[in-house]
């Protein structure tokens, strides 16, 4: 098979392709504003209220970034098109990490958007995370993009379901690097990204992504041949206190 014939990446074409569509036109409200010491100029602000003017970079990431704005959801919606692809192209800058990207979508509330536009929304995060996780020329890391559509959605399920169906080579692979992402955190009992929605709840998405990895992964990365280290230490996760830092394959974590 071609790379061109990739069936996630042509998924995902289509579904960038349906943002465009669906977003074609929109506009920040004629009343938004913001302080134009810390976002931006008049002229800049002006941009997001006129339709279909690309916008450069940096004003890309303080519109979707911006937490301030009356209506976020209309400057998402402003934006979404540009936002989708800069995202698969690895293009934005994050300063705390992926999440960041997902609370924006979640400051928009996406999901309560009329179904004409929700739609292409979820399309388009469950066409990037299944890109992610087997096209071989995906560019941003599948553990990040895992990161931002947990928080672009609020729940892990989707996405673990869907790691738990793509079984293959880079699937596996993709699960090895985030396990040992992951792992420093989970045993200091912390979340491995920062939540910063107020909605979410850091402790049930940590105890959730704890059971996957002591499941599903665990079995998983036993079965793909991961390294005895990487075992030992998400078999850690199941012990508590004592009984995991006297262990012998403690990894002699500082926290």
């Amino acid at each position: 098979m071609h790379l061109a014939d990739h069936p996630a990446r042509r998924r995902l074409s289509a579904a960038l392709d349906n943002l465009a569509v669906t977003f074609h036109g929109m506009t920040a409200r004629p009343d938004e504003h913001n302080c134009e010491c810390h976002w931006g100029s008049p002229e800049e602000l002006s941009l997001l209220k006129t339709p279909n003017v690309e916008l450069e970079p940096d004003l890309l990431r303080r519109a979707w970034q911006a937490t301030d704005w009356t209506d976020h959801a209309a400057v998402l919606r402003r934006v979404l098109p540009q936002f989708a692809t800069a995202l698969v192209a690895g293009r934005t800058e994050h300063w705390f990490g992926p999440e960041d990207a997902g609370y924006s979508f979640a400051r928009g509330r996406w999901q309560q958007w009329p179904h004409h536009h929700a739609r292409p929304v979820r399309e388009f995060l469950h066409a990037w995370w299944a890109q992610s996780l087997t096209d071989p020329e995906a560019i941003v890391p599948a553990h990040q993009v895992f990161v931002m559509c947990a928080e672009a959605s609020g729940t892990l399920r989707p996405w673990l379901a869907e790691w738990e169906k793509q079984t293959g080579y880079l699937s596996d692979r993709h699960l090895a690097e985030a396990a040992a992402t992951w792992e420093y955190e989970l045993l200091g009992e912390s979340l491995p990204w920062r939540v910063g929605w107020y909605e979410h709840d850091e402790e049930e998405i940590r105890a959730e992504l704890v059971a996957w990895l002591l499941g599903h992964a665990a079995a998983r990365l036993r079965a793909s041949g991961a390294s005895a280290d990487l075992q030992h230490r998400i078999r850690l996760l199941g012990l508590t206190g004592e009984d995991r830092w006297t262990d012998p394959h403690w990894p002699s974590h500082r926290y």
